[in-house]
């Protein structure tokens, strides 16, 4: 191995480590996991998209979690709608209508949920609640590693949001996971700071109205 080799992975970890510091720090503020602590005053919540079930059809925890987190701040009114946003790419995979039906079993009246089917990573979901849904100021819903990313892209796009943390699945459970979200923390800086990547499809837009 060449020193250009070695200076060239040094220099990438570098990166991956400061990246992954720079977006903990900037978040850790505006996430909480208590719902009396939760601020009032936004009427909105998001909900971050995964699969209902695991590659081996048993129920995804992260999910589970999430709608959990969601029912608990509409039950205590901390949150009037919910806008459930995820990836539809195929027929046969619809995160968004899962949500929905989830949520329609604990209880959740139908018209107090929005559908984003375009929410094919967090930075689209999180631009098209402000640029489509015509929101700037919510609460976005997922476990808090995920929650630091999505906060980051926010703050970026000067979005007024907060996260509400979902309860972590066990960490053997997660491992993969945490260790992909080094990862996708580095690609969200060189997304919104070096490729000003754009969200996938935007469209015509979806106001809510409270």
């Amino acid at each position: 191995i060449n020193k250009w080799t070695i200076t060239s992975l040094i220099l990438l970890v570098c990166f991956i480590i400061f990246s992954n510091v720079w977006i903990i720090q900037s978040s850790k503020k505006k996430i909480y996991n208590s719902i009396t602590e939760t601020p009032k005053g936004n009427n909105v919540a998001l909900i971050l998209g995964t699969s209902r079930y695991t590659t081996k059809g048993y129920t995804n925890l992260f999910f589970k979690y999430r709608i959990e987190a969601a029912v608990k701040l509409f039950r205590s009114g901390k949150i009037k709608h919910i806008i459930v946003s995820g990836d539809n790419s195929l027929k046969s995979y619809n995160e968004p209508k899962e949500m929905l039906k989830a949520l329609i079993k604990e209880g959740i009246p139908e018209n107090a949920i929005t559908l984003d089917y375009a929410g094919f990573r967090t930075l689209d979901s999180v631009i098209r609640c402000k640029k489509v849904f015509g929101q700037n100021k919510f609460i976005i819903i997922s476990q808090r590693f995920h929650l630091e990313r999505a906060l980051f892209i926010a703050k970026k796009y000067d979005i007024d949001a907060i996260g509400f943390s979902a309860q972590d699945p066990p960490e053997k459970y997660s491992t993969k996971t945490r260790i992909r979200e080094y990862f996708a923390k580095t690609l969200a800086v060189i997304d919104l700071y070096i490729i000003h990547k754009k969200p996938k499809f935007l469209g015509k837009k979806e106001l809510i109205k409270i």
